[in-house]
């Protein structure tokens, strides 16, 4: 007689917070070059994450700022607006998974990935380094 599997052998347990890790991080450019989805796919988790992304345009000025406050999935996408006065063709996306501090303020950072995409070109750029 065949065992029976109650659990799908592809199913991942939800990690606990200092095993969080943002697994891909795709940017999406649109055609006018001011907007870019911003596609996340995080490893399952028990308690949920929040994330903050930060745009900078070629100069290092900040060009838009997203937080997400408790993701309830791992796999999501957010529109991010670049709202700098003097665009540029190359930006850097940087992604922050953390959690709240035990202590009164503060955070617990456990993840961070980085992506650069060239907003003169629309369409998928979902290329990212990971960075110390």
């Amino acid at each position: 007689m065949q065992p029976i599997s109650f659990f799908d052998s592809g199913f991942e347990l939800g990690k606990d917070r200092a095993d969080v890790r943002l697994r891909n991080l795709g940017v999406y450019v649109y055609e006018e070059g001011r907007r870019v989805a911003v596609g996340f796919e995080l490893t399952p988790f028990r308690e949920r994450p929040s994330l903050e992304v930060t745009a900078t345009n070629a100069r290092g000025e900040p060009a838009g700022t997203m937080m997400v406050i408790e993701a309830l999935s791992p796999n999501f996408s957010l529109t991010l607006h670049l709202r700098d006065r003097v665009p540029t063709d190359l930006y850097r996306l940087e992604a922050v998974v953390y959690y709240p501090a035990e202590e009164r303020e503060g955070r617990m950072v456990v993840d961070r990935k980085f992506a650069t995409f060239d907003a003169t070109q629309p369409g998928d750029q979902t290329v990212w380094q990971e960075e110390e």
